[in-house]
């Protein structure tokens, strides 16, 4: 069997485009993947790079999936490419797609050809976001909505949009806007009660002191996580605000590859781990770094904000990993997530997400509804 042709294709998705691939073989079999999305009209470049694979990718076995994984990555080195970003998320949405085509080829799911799965059905947890104002009334009455649909794990974010007016990162906080801060989550806290578990989002906006004041203020609500209040590129000054906190922190959403992780485990930078699949590299890579956290009993929680496509590469990845905790779910609030593939019944139910059996990813592509959704 051999790859004869990729494609690429841009449709409107959840705060952005999504970038979905299709590669093509002799024996007629098709892979989909997902890259990473873009913002809006960021896409052309994305999707560029992942035709530029099409030189080193055509003529070759696609079951070959991590010599072609190296091959993709080590050809880049000496072309000027940074070993991260825009090229990792190309390489990632391919590699997807290679798995799908080999699990159809062998006629199993993508997690029996990564050994097995230690669960039948993938926890998810709800980011969604806040309350329609940064009154603490608002948030709790958000949160509760989404408990009731039964996810029994929610996560919102604290970098507030009226703060980023003024000042787009490294936001200084007085200390009114602390226990503002401190407020909000105190209140969903109370709001959803003691055995729902509630994680909460930086988005790298903060400084260092600031990030420890953060998480000291947060102590008392037994959170599941503080997510990247610093940007994870300096292990250093993240290792000190996990030594100065007792609130676990998670970072992993914004590094790429076993290369960039190693540092984290190596400096007990992070209690718990999320890289995202169609950006560190894809679904080998993403295990590769679970396989290492587990050395230093770091459990797992993959970012994800992607369609069904890249959501279903992330369910076979956590089937297959011991130290999985929780996986990502953005799309609680966009109704046609799910109408884009065809499946016959929901994807998410009461927070979970059942592992496929059909061969590959499982899921195939709603021609029609993709159609009117392409930019």
């Amino acid at each position: 069997m051999k790859i004869v042709d990729i494609k690429v294709y841009t449709i409107k998705g959840f705060r952005g485009d999504w970038i979905l691939i299709k590669v093509f073989t002799d024996k007629g079999i098709v892979g989909l993947g997902e890259a990473f999305p873009t913002w809006h009209n960021q896409g052309k470049g994305l999707k560029e790079l992942i035709l530029w694979m099409k030189e080193i990718l055509i003529g070759e076995n696609p079951t070959d999936i991590d010599r072609l994984w190296t091959k993709m990555y080590q050809r880049q080195i000496y072309r000027g490419a940074s070993m991260s970003g825009f090229l990792t998320t190309a390489i990632s949405g391919i590699e997807i797609a290679l798995w799908d085509i080999t699990g159809k080829a062998y006629n199993l799911p993508i997690y029996k050809l990564l050994g097995g799965k230690h669960r039948d059905k993938i926890r998810v947890y709800s980011d969604y976001h806040g309350g329609k104002s940064s009154r603490p009334e608002e948030f709790a009455k958000r949160a509760t909505e989404v408990v009731e649909k039964g996810f029994t794990a929610i996560k919102l974010d604290i970098d507030l949009e009226e703060w980023r007016d003024t000042q787009n990162y490294n936001i200084p906080l007085r200390q009114s806007e602390l226990r503002h801060l401190t407020s909000l989550v105190g209140a969903v806290r109370n709001a959803i009660g003691p055995d729902i578990d509630l994680a909460v989002d930086c988005h790298s906006s903060f400084n260092m002191p600031d990030a420890i004041k953060i998480a000291r203020s947060l102590e008392p609500f037994n959170l599941l996580w503080l997510e990247e209040p610093i940007p994870a590129k300096n292990v250093d000054s993240m290792a000190q605000i996990r030594a100065n906190t007792n609130t676990t922190i998670c970072i992993g959403e914004n590094l790429y590859t076993r290369y960039e992780f190693r540092d984290i485990f190596e400096k007990n930078a992070a209690d718990i781990i999320m890289p995202d699949v169609q950006k560190t590299g894809g679904i080998l890579e993403s295990k590769r770094i679970a396989d290492l956290a587990s050395l230093y009993y770091i459990p797992m929680a993959p970012h994800c904000v992607t369609s069904p496509i890249g959501t279903m590469a992330s369910v076979h990845l956590c089937a297959s990993i011991a130290n999985f905790l929780i996986l990502e779910w953005h799309m609680i609030d966009i109704g046609w997530w799910q109408d884009i593939v065809i499946t016959k019944e929901p994807i998410v139910r009461n927070g979970y997400i059942k592992v496929p059996e059909n061969p590959g990813l499982g899921i195939e592509l709603n021609e029609k509804v993709i159609s009117k959704l392409l930019r």
